[in-house]
């Protein structure tokens, strides 16, 4: 959210991917600036741009401003950028631009009727390009977005006790 506001685009990359792939996808996107944990402190060899990690630098950016920023994103500007599979053996860079994540959410509100007092799950990568209806659809309607743990999600028993948990 931070990223759109200030009027950039993200990237989605999946730590569990393998470092090859992340690595390509860091180097083909030209990537500025990468946002990650302690945990996952690796970068791709040859990265020169700025990494900024969220566990390390929390009280500093908890600091910061928390009002809106005057963003100067234009509707035809690139959101997000999601590499394929790669069905040629090498990963495509996909731009969607703000206006079509917006067609998508407008595009499924009839059928849902979305507000603020829908949960929404997110269970697999927020690298799979589906992550987008869930994410930016839950906080575009002011609903409540549960990030389902990889374990959870492979367990119907624990999944079912989340969802009855969460409402």
């Amino acid at each position: 959210l931070g990223i759109l506001k200030a009027g950039g685009a993200y990237v989605p990359v999946d730590p569990a991917y393998p470092f090859e792939r992340l690595s390509f996808m860091v180097h083909d996107s030209g990537l500025r600036m990468l946002l990650t944990q302690e945990r996952l402190s690796e970068v791709p060899d040859g990265y020169t741009g700025a990494t900024l990690s969220l566990t390390e630098q929390w009280e500093s950016i908890a600091g910061e401003s928390i009002a809106n920023l005057m963003s100067s994103a234009q509707p035809a500007n690139v959101a997000y950028v999601i590499y394929t599979s790669g069905s040629t053996g090498r990963p495509k860079g996909v731009l969607v631009s703000h206006e079509n994540v917006v067609r998508l959410l407008e595009a499924t509100q009839p059928h849902f009727e979305f507000n603020q007092s829908d949960v929404w799950t997110l269970f697999h990568s927020y690298a799979f390009d589906f992550s987008v209806w869930e994410i930016w659809g839950a906080l575009a309607y002011g609903g409540k977005l549960v990030i389902v743990p990889y374990w959870i999600s492979r367990s119907a028993e624990a999944f079912h006790r989340l969802l009855v948990s969460e409402q």
